[in-house]
């Protein structure tokens, strides 16, 4: 069997989502370290029980390191019952989980680099984004190439996009375009656009100086997703995944193309498990969001 791991990014997050992992060996002690790094208690906020500023799990400041803790524990709890990838790969905030799942940094300094670009992130507002579903593909290239301040952020599927851009840009598209369904998304910035070029340059300072080892196990990255190790060339991938779009559609097919027959999800919900059954049906997907997934 040829398995993938694949990891979750923003949006898959829920209250409660830590309860499951909380008897995983560490966890209490990894949100602690999440939490004096944040200044604020990362568990609590996972349960829905914090109050003041910034008590909101969907604040995009708090998904992205909960997300990461979550996901991170269940990585180590696979390697512990000897369980192993062929491949690895995430969506968007879950290619740096991808990277630690590959050894190409320890858990600190995922966490490190998960604080930052969230802060970057959560700093980089003005934008907007919406989810299509049910459009003509050319069509919406012909759109998006026309209309100036927008682009396809993430290519999740041949069904459903995700544009970005700035409110006017993104409402304009969506109105001329042929399409079954559109959503805006709560979300603060044009993420994975130009408009974050800014907050990118912050981040590439912030990773210059940060160790990046080759991956003991091939990853796909957002940005180019065909397999690899080089912990260099993986850092210039990371680098550009702020301004970039999301290639998702891509890396289904080459999950596919590398002879991958099941997709584990590894962390909260099933978004990209849906996302592969709709458009890699040789491709068996399972989910682990919590100890009980693991037999624990």
């Amino acid at each position: 069997m040829a398995i993938a791991w694949v990891f979750p990014g923003q949006g898959s997050q829920k209250v409660g989502m830590a309860e499951g992992v909380l008897d995983l060996p560490g966890a209490r002690e990894r949100f602690n370290t999440a939490s004096e790094l944040l200044g604020r208690d990362l568990l609590a906020i996972c349960a829905g029980e914090a109050g003041g500023d910034l008590s909101d799990l969907n604040d995009t400041r708090n998904t992205q390191p909960a997300l990461f803790v979550v996901e991170s524990l269940l990585i180590d709890a696979l390697r512990d019952q000897g369980r192993q990838a062929e491949l690895v790969a995430g969506h968007s905030l879950g290619e740096l989980v991808a990277l630690y799942a590959a050894g190409v940094f320890d858990v600190d300094t995922g966490l490190g680099l998960m604080r930052r670009r969230s802060e970057l992130m959560a700093a980089a507002g003005g934008g907007a984004m919406t989810a299509v579903m049910g459009f003509d593909r050319a069509g919406l290239e012909d759109l998006v190439a026309a209309t100036e301040g927008v682009v396809i952020a993430n290519d999740n599927s041949s069904a459903q996009v995700v544009l970005s851009g700035t409110p006017e840009a993104v409402s304009t598209v969506c109105g001329q375009l042929k399409r079954k369904r559109a959503v805006p998304l709560a979300v603060s910035g044009a993420f994975h656009s130009p408009f974050m070029a800014e907050a990118a340059a912050a981040f590439a300072a912030e990773l210059e100086p940060v160790p990046f080892a080759d991956a003991v196990i091939p990853v796909l990255s957002n940005t180019d997703p065909t397999p690899e190790r080089d912990g260099a060339a993986l850092k210039r991938r990371l680098i550009t995944q702020m301004t970039s779009g999301v290639r998702w559609r891509e890396t289904m097919e080459q999950l596919v193309a590398t002879g991958i027959d099941t997709a584990v999800e590894i962390g909260p919900g099933a978004v990209l498990s849906g996302l592969i059954k709709r458009s890699c049906p040789s491709v068996a997907t399972a989910q682990i969001s919590c100890a009980a997934d693991l037999g624990l």
